[in-house]
């Protein structure tokens, strides 16, 4: 069973009907969503394969042909899936940073490389703090970004500090408001809960909580986000709002926004 995204939000079929490309999420594992761009031709780029079985399932049925995959990250639920598909399509590139090459990336990539698949150009961009080596893929509108930003959240941090999380954050929040955030898993509701407890003044979180919530009551996606909407509803990407300051930190005065942004990941460990 597959989903694309149009299914979340109507307006997105006009936004992109743009495009040549189609953007499908594959659940898998337990929350996870393996994303897959295609394009008119038939050519697909998989990315984060946690498990190879849905994505082989899913482009049989759609008569695709993998070109690449795209590695975040080194967790095996990100990765689990590669030497399969590698050995169903033998010479298959898979892109990743460093930390993956041993999880079957033949082609390693850092800040600021530049790939060209199928005439599709993603830009890597380092987003260290769930792991050290973390990378992110753009490609206007598309951002393909792991277990850093998720809509309404961030990622744990499981080996790199909050100041790194906080700064990869930062250059996220530098690309356009029609970003559309495909992160990879489906966490949106806890995270807007989390969100409601920390400012449960602010309307636009409460609003999208409670249509989050019927999303789900409704087994329905809530992925991919627009950043633009993820400024609006994400406190991750709200530490300089003043209210917030005061409910996480109300004993610091003028902490720096690194500061609210750990005190916030620590707040929600425990939540």
């Amino acid at each position: 069973m597959f989903y694309h995204h149009q299914n979340v939000q109507d307006n997105r079929r006009n936004f992109m009907g743009r495009h040549r490309l189609n953007l499908t999420s594959i659940p898998a594992l337990q929350d996870n969503y393996i994303w897959v761009l295609n394009n008119d031709q038939g050519e697909c780029i998989i990315v984060d394969p946690g498990e190879a079985r849905p994505v082989t399932e899913t482009i049989a049925a759609n008569h695709w042909q993998p070109v690449a995959i795209l590695l975040t990250h080194h967790h095996g639920d990100h990765v689990g899936g590669v030497r399969e598909l590698t050995a169903q399509w033998p010479g298959l590139p898979v892109y990743g940073p460093a930390e993956t090459l041993n999880k079957g990336t033949t082609q390693e990539v850092k800040d600021g490389t530049v790939i060209t698949i199928s005439g599709i150009e993603f830009t890597v961009i380092a987003t260290p703090g769930h792991t050290l080596g973390h990378v992110s893929y753009y490609s206007k509108p598309y951002l393909f970004c792991g277990d850093t930003l998720f809509s309404g959240g961030c990622g744990r941090l499981f080996e790199g500090t909050a100041k790194q999380m906080h700064e990869s954050f930062q250059k996220l929040n530098q690309l356009p408001a029609d970003t559309l955030i495909c992160c990879a898993h489906e966490y949106t509701l806890s995270n807007m809960a989390f969100a409601r407890a920390v400012l449960p003044q602010n309307p636009q979180i409460l609003s999208y909580y409670h249509k989050i919530k019927q999303l789900r009551d409704e087994n329905q996606i809530t992925l991919p986000s627009f950043l633009e909407k993820e400024r609006e509803i994400n406190v991750f990407l709200k530490t300089n709002d003043i209210d917030l300051q005061r409910n996480i930190l109300p004993d610091l005065n003028l902490p720096e926004s690194w500061q609210v942004f750990e005190a916030l990941r620590r707040k929600k460990d425990s939540f």
